[in-house]
């Protein structure tokens, strides 16, 4: 474990671990594992197979979501932050392409956050905040063909971000939670609630707009080859 992570041990948060240069390298190959695996699974043909054109369209909204991800309207002084709407690029993905494809991009671009900005207490850890947790954003997907998909597929998205954020800090945080006379659980929900929930209500309220619904419509035709 120590070839890929060093322990470091830090005044305010105690012992964490830091990615190594092995550990960069480890993650990325992960990530090129992760994109064959899924176009090799998706050449077997049906639903799931995997085109060009989408292919650029994920990597498109991966790269936006990254890039929008470091513009912090507010900033949580442990961990977590109100973002230019990073988490719509991600559920994008998901409503233009399904399931299949916004879990893909989802968990790539989870990948890609604990590249960039790393914060590891654990394996556990790591695998509740970043893989799963951004991963959730790909629950989208399950929408792509409603009414009123865009905003369903959306809130889907961020309610699984949610719950694996609020799990994470119930298990691997709760014990701030004294600190504020409250309960691990209720800490969770009130500290990342007051993230998410900002973000998530002014991103509904610009996707209720028509103008931005007709124009998201007309860019999932393009992707989708409509």
């Amino acid at each position: 474990m120590s070839f890929f992570v060093k322990e470091v041990v830090g005044q305010e948060w105690g012992i964490y671990y830091e990615l190594t240069g092995a550990g960069y390298g480890g993650l990325v190959a992960a990530l090129v594992i992760l994109l064959l695996a899924g176009c090799v699974v998706s050449g077997r043909g049906g639903e799931r197979k995997i085109s060009t054109k989408q292919l650029v369209f994920s990597a498109m909204a991966i790269a936006l979501a990254m890039a929008t991800s470091m513009i912090k309207l507010a900033d949580m002084p442990m961990g977590g932050s109100v973002t230019l709407c990073s988490m719509l690029f991600i559920c994008l993905v998901g409503y233009f392409f399904g399931l299949w494809g916004g879990l893909m991009a989802a968990v790539a671009y989870g990948i890609l956050q604990l590249v960039v900005d790393p914060y590891i207490i654990s394996i556990p850890q790591l695998l509740t905040d970043y893989i799963f947790g951004f991963g959730a954003l790909g629950l989208s997907g399950i929408f792509c063909n409603k009414k009123h998909g865009l905003v369903l597929g959306y809130l889907a998205g961020a309610l699984g971000r949610y719950f694996f954020t609020v799990l994470s800090g119930m298990i691997f945080f709760g014990s701030y939670a004294a600190n504020f006379h409250m309960s691990a659980l209720a800490y969770s929900l009130a500290y990342n609630g007051a993230y998410l929930g900002p973000e998530v209500l002014a991103t509904v309220a610009v996707l209720s707009l028509p103008p931005v619904a007709r124009g998201l419509g007309r860019v999932k035709g393009m992707a989708r080859g409509h």
